[in-house]
């Protein structure tokens, strides 16, 4: 299959008129192609890659929590549908016998070929969080960091544990940290720790952080925080952009601040794409209405909103078109090792690939060479 005529957002991440060549799943070629067999006309259009949402709980009414297989299924083809083409099933702070079953039909799903977006590993967020900054995580159910509970869960799924998140001001945090950095990317999350604790975690081994300025302090002028040392640092950072968790003047610092780094992430719940009315988010109730997802209480309890419109959110904010792709595919995969197999237009990636119109309108969807549904 050729694409031809397109404008491709190439590996530097630079629009360029040009063909993309697919073979086998794989991108075999990008640039021109003489040949006429099995043409896509793109003329106009963007072509870019699929996007990876590395923090993603649900959508279309259910939750990776749920630990049925129907439920995984769901997620993929409704993340597929809406242009996402690799996710990360991120759990929540639960009860370590839901956790087991959880992990273990993750992995199970995991061996299948998805009808939809594919699952390529395990976000864990919780349950080593801080109990000022739990935000939506079950407080009845925090833990201090423990490695052998992690080692458990992650060999209850098959080692498919990409991402572990976790206050580094708790005890055994930094312990934690050390033993685990070769095993798994280490975010840092949910959490009071100030500037000095949050960069002896980073130099410990954690590279990541989890939703930057939600479920932590601010950066003030002589108390910069987590966002300091994420700034000071090179570690990736998750943004929720859907126009409701951090104010657009906010999105455009973080992006100055740290451009390269930012991953764009849904945290999405089982609300997402379903219309106005109650849901549930790790046992607990969430209303949602207008694409705000809270606890009864009034919290934010992730969002209703899915990767593909918080990437044109960050576009309508003033990010700049090139940059909120990257943010919203390269970046994610590179976050968790993966940007040799997707993330960007390249040769021998995977062919997960969008064809967008200038209105960012996405007209075409392909997993590993597949037209999606």
């Amino acid at each position: 299959m050729i694409l031809k005529n397109g404008f491709v957002l190439d590996k530097s991440f630079r629009f360029v008129k040009t063909d993309v060549v697919v073979t086998d799943g794989k991108i075999s070629h990008v640039g021109a192609c003489d040949s006429d067999n099995d043409v896509v006309d793109c003329t106009g259009k963007y072509i870019i890659p699929g996007l990876i949402d590395v923090h993603t709980h649900g959508c279309g009414g259910c939750d990776a929590c749920d630990a049925t297989r129907e439920a995984l299924e769901v997620l993929s083809e409704t993340q597929g549908k809406a242009g996402i083409t690799s996710f990360c099933a991120t759990t929540m702070t639960v009860p370590e016998e839901q956790l087991n079953r959880v992990f273990d039909v993750i992995g199970d799903y995991m061996k299948e070929k998805p009808k939809g977006a594919e699952i390529i590993g395990i976000n864990m967020e919780g349950p080593f969080f801080n109990m000022s900054k739990k935000g939506a995580q079950r407080g009845d159910c925090l833990l201090s960091p423990d490695v052998e509970l992690f080692r458990r869960l992650n060999a209850k799924c098959g080692n498919k544990i990409k991402l572990v998140d976790l206050a580094p001001e708790l005890e055994g945090a930094i312990d934690f940290i050390k033993a685990v950095k070769d095993e798994v990317t280490i975010s840092i999350g949910h959490t009071a720790a100030n500037y000095e604790i949050a960069m002896n975690a980073i130099l410990n081994g954690a590279s990541h952080i989890t939703h930057l300025f939600n479920a932590m302090d601010g950066l003030t002028h002589r108390a910069p925080g987590v966002i300091g040392a994420a700034a000071d640092t090179n570690v990736y950072a998750e943004l929720i952009c859907d126009g409701i968790h951090i104010d657009p003047s906010a999105v455009r610092c973080a992006f100055k601040l740290m451009e390269d780094r930012i991953c764009l992430i849904s945290d999405s719940m089982s609300a997402c794409g379903m219309p106005n009315g109650e849901y549930e988010l790790g046992g607990q109730k969430v209303i949602m209405k207008d694409k705000k997802a809270t606890l009864v209480d009034g919290t934010i309890a992730g969002s209703a909103t899915n990767l593909a419109d918080c990437m044109r959110k960050a576009v309508e904010f003033g990010i700049p078109l090139e940059t909120a792709i990257k943010a919203a595919s390269f970046n994610p995969a590179a976050s968790i090792g993966m940007q040799d197999k997707i993330g960007s237009i390249d040769i021998n990636l995977d062919a997960d690939i969008i064809v967008m119109d200038k209105e960012l309108n996405f007209e075409k969807v392909y997993f590993k060479g597949v037209l999606g549904e």
